[in-house]
């Protein structure tokens, strides 16, 4: 067996990254963006700040035959204060796609959550540490090491008992999607199991996942992001942030949807282009926002606390947003055959509730993802689908 002391260790360069859009260099190693530097000049909220870092559907991918894998990494971990730290981020290493091993990072910076209305934060400093992998298949493979979805990660330096090599290129279509806190994983338990990771893996593609707790709010510096990024497949889930923000009303919307896509087509003026809307959320479907927090039960929920006289004045709920979306979609794609757009409720609709509830009455179990993942595999990868592989 390898020790530590004779293992070669490979520093992390933009060469093993994939799934970002943008680098940081820190003084510790690599810190992976997932929306380049000058958008991140124009957010306007800690919150899409933090979720921007945190690399949902960020790996590393390499080839190697090593059987013995360290990670260094220095993680920024968060917890709210009042309550139990949530368990550690959770590294995924995949060989030749299969989920072979899985390790977390003890240590790390953490970020205290001092007020969860405004975000408040203290920040505390701490220590690099390491994920290990041991006894890993014998043999030439694929390494992907998928970084925690919910958890800032600074990639340092690969040690390993074998040479590593960035991983050569798959020729897989690349798919790009944009999202809210249900496309970054919350409530998922592991990084390669958000629906996003689960339904890229199904339909053969390279993930880029721009999906950003709370902050899927129709920003135009996301959509120019989009417009600037190489991508085969776009698709875009939208209007549950936009509710549960109260952000905007229904004369705001549906010119901010059709803007948000005249972007993007600039930039992608033929690739499939798919809207989907937001699937079923009890709390949302007919009350609007703010969403606000509710621990009257002992356990963090959600509640809606918008009032619903208000719908005629313009506020907007989930149900408003379904059939605005659907009708934009319509419209548009008399000139634009190659936008699409899907129902969220063929996504996670009344009986898959029923079936797996979410536990905080709006984010799915990790059940509830996987569900979503199959779905949309079934409904947009496969034979017919908007991004079914075309011949001829």
């Amino acid at each position: 067996m390898s020790t530590e002391q004779n293992l070669i260790t490979t520093p992390i360069t933009v060469d093993f990254l994939h799934g970002h859009l943008d680098v940081e260099e820190t003084a510790h190693g690599l810190l992976p963006h997932r929306l380049p530097a000058w958008a991140r000049r124009q957010i306007p909220d800690d919150l899409l700040a933090v979720a921007e870092a945190q690399p949902s559907g960020v790996r590393l991918a390499f080839r190697t035959s090593a059987t013995t894998i360290l990670l260094d990494t220095l993680p920024t971990k968060r917890v709210y204060r009042g309550f139990p730290p949530p368990p550690d981020g959770v590294y995924d290493l995949l060989v030749d796609g299969r989920l072979t091993a899985q390790a977390t990072v003890d240590g790390g910076n953490l970020r205290t959550i001092t007020d969860m209305r405004t975000q408040t934060a203290e920040f505390t400093p701490g220590p690099a540490g390491t994920a290990h992998f041991t006894d890993l298949p014998a043999g030439e493979k694929d390494i992907e090491i998928w970084l925690p979805h919910t958890e800032i990660t600074e990639v340092i330096a690969l040690r390993t008992d074998a040479p590593v090599e960035p991983a050569p290129k798959t020729g897989r279509r690349v798919w790009l999607h944009h999202g809210s806190s249900i496309s970054h994983g919350s409530n998922a338990v592991f990084p390669s199991a958000i629906w996003p990771a689960l339904a890229a893996s199904t339909g053969d593609v390279e993930l880029i996942n721009l999906g950003f707790g709370g902050s899927a709010l129709v920003d135009p510096f996301t959509a120019r992001a989009i417009r600037d990024t190489r991508a085969d497949l776009i698709s875009l889930k939208l209007g549950i942030n936009v509710v549960n923000s109260d952000a905007m009303r229904l004369r705001a919307f549906a010119p901010a949807i059709h803007g948000f896509l005249d972007t993007i087509r600039e930039g992608h003026p033929t690739t499939p282009l798919l809207l989907v809307s937001p699937v079923l959320c009890p709390t949302h479907e007919n009350t609007p926002g703010p969403l606000m927090p509710d621990l009257s039960s002992g356990t963090l929920k959600f509640k809606a606390t918008g009032d619903p006289a208000e719908i005629a004045a313009g506020r907007l709920t989930l149900t408003i947003v379904r059939d605005v979306l659907a009708d934009l979609v319509k419209q548009r794609s008399a000139d634009d055959p190659n936008l699409h757009y899907l129902d969220g409720l063929d996504l996670y609709g009344e009986s898959d509730h029923d079936e797996f509830p979410l536990p905080d009455a709006v984010h799915p179990s990790p059940e509830g993802h996987r569900r979503i993942g199959e779905n949309f595999a079934k409904l947009v990868f496969a034979d017919n689908g908007p991004f079914a592989i075309t011949t001829g």
